[in-house]
């Protein structure tokens, strides 16, 4: 097929979906009986009104519907991302100490009030991002109070780079994993994608000369530190001196990992430095495409060793759908196109619940649905699968294909 035809039915089908996404999370999460947005629903369509809420989840709420409203103008996308935004501010926000909670009991009180410099940076990109939609000035400020309070507790002086986590009033933690499946060192690499993607859309709105220098700092943890220099992979946990402490490849974050570098690098508009991060970010998608995926263009969620999880998570799909976009438009290949498709027609084929909305949290190698995954929780959440959609349709508008 040819790239414009491919793109103009890649178009439509993006935006029908993105649509089934966001109506999907306005009719089932929003929480009419406590506020906010409800803590869970289940693989099939079930709300866990007595489940608690996480401050991951509740950002990336704010950040969809912010990024929604930005996109189409709706007056439900900008109520919903309100919404998001007042449950996020006077419910998480810790007035004493500030930064966010981790966690709330479904009635909105903490009950995990650690600081996971993870959930402050998603803070940062949901609060930045409704200031890039409605001009709330308000959420600007929260957004640099965040950034502070990252730049004040979390960054190693020393070594370079930002420690996992701390207790609600700043002090170290034994424990500082992010998640019980992750290794408890002091720096990963999942942490520091997720302070270079927000602090990457702060510099957008807020071009301060000191957070372009941290945002050139962590491109170059990532070149010096975090990229295997052998297997061109991301190694994933680290000691405070950046010693490697992980033997895992994840795919997903790899090709995530692709274009938020180059996201990054763009943004902050150093020459040489976007070259470099190019040059990366397409080895991270190639080696994404050799090895990490299946025969029917799916992505595989990790290995270790030599044993590979074969399972096929929803936002890996997600992610390689924009990082296969990107490498497209950095290098006009058609291979990447093709990719970019495969992955999506697995999408529409294995992951998207046509039935009860949303995407499947993850399949197994033959594409049968995983019923014990959610639909909402903690960790699933409308901010991968949204802006994947949301990404792609803008670049395709912007690369003014279809008026060729």
């Amino acid at each position: 097929m040819e790239p414009k035809a491919a793109f103009v039915k890649l178009r439509q089908e993006m935006a029908i979906e993105l649509e089934r996404i966001l109506e999907f999370w306005g009719r089932s999460a929003v929480d009419k009986t406590n506020g906010g947005f409800v803590g869970q629903i289940t693989h099939s369509g079930l709300v866990d009104a007595s489940a608690n809420k996480g401050g991951i989840l509740n950002a990336r709420i704010l950040w969809t519907f912010s990024a929604a409203y930005r996109f189409n103008r709706s007056e439900r996308a900008e109520k919903l991302a309100e919404r998001a935004f007042q449950y996020l501010k006077n419910h998480f926000w810790d007035k004493e100490n500030g930064g966010l909670f981790w966690e709330l009991d479904c009635f909105g009180k903490p009950v995990n009030k650690r600081k996971q410099a993870y959930a402050l940076g998603f803070g940062i990109y949901a609060f930045s991002e409704y200031f890039r939609a409605t001009e709330c000035k308000e959420s600007l400020q929260l957004a640099i109070n965040l950034y502070d309070i990252l730049e004040q507790h979390f960054f190693d002086e020393e070594f370079g780079g930002y420690i996992e986590a701390l207790d609600e009033s700043w002090n170290l933690l034994y424990d500082m994993r992010l998640s019980e499946k992750d290794e408890n060192f002091p720096k990963s690499m999942n942490t520091h994608l997720h302070i270079l993607e927000p602090y990457t859309n702060l510099y957008r709105v807020w071009p301060n000369q000191k957070l372009k220098k941290r945002i050139t700092h962590l491109i170059e943890v990532f070149q010096d530190h975090i990229i295997d220099k052998q297997s061109g992979h991301f190694n994933l946990f680290f000691e405070m001196d950046w010693t490697n402490r992980s033997t895992i490849v994840s795919y997903g974050h790899d090709i995530e990992g692709a274009w938020l570098l180059n996201e990054a690098a763009l943004v902050v508009e150093e020459k040489e430095l976007i070259r470099k991060v190019q040059k990366d970010a397409l080895r991270l998608v190639d080696i994404t495409l050799n090895e990490g995926t299946d025969l029917d263009g799916s992505i595989f969620y990790e290995r270790n060793g030599e044993h590979l999880d074969s399972d096929k998570h929803w936002w890996p799909q997600a992610e390689a759908l924009v990082g296969l976009m990107d490498a497209w438009e950095l290098t006009n290949n058609h291979k990447y196109l093709e990719e970019l498709l495969r992955v999506w027609n697995f999408v529409k084929a294995n992951i998207i619940d046509i039935e009860n909305g949303e995407w499947y949290g993850r399949v197994d190698k033959s594409g049968k649905a995983i019923a014990t995954e959610d639909k909402a929780g903690f960790w699933k959440c409308p901010y991968h699968n949204s802006r994947a959609l949301i990404e792609i349709i803008n670049r395709i508008d912007r690369s003014k294909i279809l008026q060729q």
